[in-house]
C-alpha cells in the first residue's frame, strides 16, 4: 500500500489545504506516514512571507534530494506560495522535484483529484474552512496576490454543504479562512457577503462555534460586526492586523486606512461587542520606519491593548511593490531591537488582561492533549491547558482558571 508524507509551514491556508490533500490521497488509497523516506509520495506545502520561511522549504527540499537515489525513488510534489505562475525557475533551481502546483490548487497528474477541495475524512473537533482564496489588496510587501491570485470566492451552497457534513462527522467548530474573509461574495453573482454567510452557518445543526479570519480593516462592516454581536455561535474574537501605527508607514504599505480609522473601527467593534477578544499583527523595519514612527507603533498597541500581538520583522518579497521600489534600509540589529520592545511589552498587556480571567470558569472546546493535559480554546480564543483522565475529545467543558500567564490559562474541570 502506499505512503504520503505531506509537510506544512506557514498560515492556516495552508494548514487547511494539506488537510485536504491528505483526505483525497486517503481517498486514492494511500496512507500517512511521519517519516519521508518511507514515503512514496512526499509533499511539501510551502511560505514565503517571510525569509526565515523561505529559507526553511528551500532546506527542506534540498535534503530531500538523497531520497531520488534509492532503489525506490519517491514522487516529490511543492505547493503553496513559492509557487508562482510560471515554474520554469523552479524547475531548474530542484530538477529533483517532480512537480509544482499553485496553492489551493489540486495536483494536476492525479486524474483522480477533480473533486478537490474537500472536508478532511477525520477531521478535528476544530476545523478550517477556507471560504475566498487570493486576496486584491496588493499591499506592497505582501507577496501573496501574486502566488494565490486575485480574489475566488467559493459559492454559498458549497460553503454550508461543507459545514453540515464537517458537522456530521463530529465537528463543533468551524474557523472560516481567507486571506481577506471581508471581501468574501463580491465576485459572486448573487454578492453575498460574510456577514450573510454566518446568519446561515449560526443555524447548522451540531456547529456550536464559528470563528473566522484573517480580516483588512478598510474592509470590515459595521454590518459584519452587528452579526458577531447578534449571533451566539460566531466566537467574540477577531484578528484585525493593524501593521503599523504611523500614517506615513500605512500609505507606503498601501493598506489604505489611517491610524486613527484603525482606532475608530477597534472602538465600533468593542462599543457593539463588549467581550471581543482582538489580536493584530506588525511589521516593524519597514524600509525608512524612523524610531518616531516605530514609537508610534508602540503607543497605539499600548493604547488598544490587544489580547494577541503577532510581531515580525520586515523582509523583502520578491515581485513586491516594496522590494521594487523600497530600499531594505532598517539595520538588522534595529528591526531585532524593535522586536523585542513590542514582545516585551504585549507580554506585560496579555499578562494582565489574562490575569482578569484567575478563578473564572471559561468553555473549552477540548481539541486535542499534550503531556498527560488535555487542551483546547475557550470562546475567546483563549488556549487552555487541564487535567482530566476521561475521553473528552471534541467536547465543550467548563474548566475553572487556577493559573493565569501571557500565552496560556490553567486549571480544572468545573463540573
Amino acid at each position: 500500500m502506499p505512503h504520503y508524507y505531506i509537510w506544512t509551514i506557514g498560515c492556516q491556508m495552508n494548514r487547511a489545504e494539506s488537510e485536504r490533500l491528505e483526505s483525497l490521497f486517503q481517498h486514492l488509497g494511500y496512507q500517512p506516514t511521519t517519516a519521508a523516506e518511507d514515503a512514496d509520495l512526499i509533499v511539501l506545502n510551502s511560505c514565503v512571507v517571510r525569509r526565515h520561511a523561505e529559507d526553511r522549504i528551500v532546506n527542506k527540499i534540498n535534503a530531500l534530494k538523497k531520497l531520488k537515489f534509492t532503489p525506490k525513488p519517491p514522487t516529490i510534489a511543492v505547493t503553496g506560495c513559492l509557487v508562482d505562475s510560471g515554474t520554469t525557475r523552479l524547475q531548474y533551481r530542484f530538477p529533483h522535484v517532480d512537480h509544482f502546483f499553485k496553492p489551493g490548487e489540486y495536483p494536476p497528474w492525479l486524474a483522480e483529484a477533480e473533486s478537490f477541495p474537500v472536508p478532511p475524512q477525520q477531521p478535528s473537533p476544530s476545523t478550517y474552512v477556507p471560504i475566498i482564496q487570493g486576496c486584491n489588496n496588493f499591499c506592497t510587501y505582501c507577496v501573496v496576490p501574486y502566488r494565490r491570485g486575485r480574489e475566488k470566492s467559493r459559492p454559498v451552497d458549497e460553503i454550508v454543504g461543507e459545514v453540515k457534513e464537517l458537522a456530521r462527522r463530529g465537528v463543533k467548530e468551524v474557523v472560516l479562512l481567507g486571506q481577506n474573509v471581508d471581501s468574501y461574495g463580491h465576485d459572486l453573482p448573487q454578492k453575498p457577503d460574510l456577514a450573510g454567510l454566518l446568519y446561515m452557518l449560526n443555524v447548522v445543526d451540531g456547529i456550536r462555534r464559528i470563528r473566522f479570519l484573517t480580516n483588512h480593516p478598510k474592509d470590515m462592516s459595521d454590518r459584519l460586526i452587528t452579526a458577531i454581536a447578534e449571533l451566539d455561535r460566531v466566537c467574540r474574537q477577531i484578528n484585525l492586523p493593524v501593521q503599523a501605527g504611523d500614517d506615513e508607514i500605512l500609505k507606503a504599505m498601501g493598506r489604505g486606512y489611517t491610524a486613527e480609522d484603525y482606532r475608530n473601527l477597534v472602538a465600533r467593534i468593542r462599543s457593539r461587542v463588549s467581550d471581543i477578544s482582538l489580536s493584530t499583527d506588525v511589521i516593524v523595519g519597514f524600509p525608512s520606519e524612523s524610531d518616531v514612527q516605530f514609537r508610534a507603533t508602540v503607543g497605539l498597541l499600548r493604547e488598544l491593548r490587544f489580547d494577541t500581538v503577532h510581531v515580525a520583522a520586515y523582509s523583502p518579497r520578491r515581485d513586491t511593490a516594496a522590494c521594487r521600489n523600497l530600499e531594505d534600509n532598517v539595520p538588522p540589529e534595529v528591526k531585532k531591537e524593535r522586536l523585542g520592545i513590542i514582545e516585551r511589552l504585549q507580554g506585560e498587556i496579555a499578562a494582565d488582561i489574562n490575569s482578569r480571567l484567575l478563578g473564572e470558569t471559561v468553555e473549552v472546546l477540548v481539541e486535542g492533549r499534550k503531556k498527560g493535559r488535555w487542551h483546547g480554546r475557550s470562546q475567546n480564543g483563549k488556549l487552555v491547558f487541564f487535567s482530566n483522565g476521561g475521553e473528552l475529545l471534541g467536547k465543550i467543558v467548563k474548566v475553572k482558571i487556577e493559573k493565569t500567564s501571557p500565552w496560556a490559562l490553567q486549571g480544572i474541570i468545573n463540573e
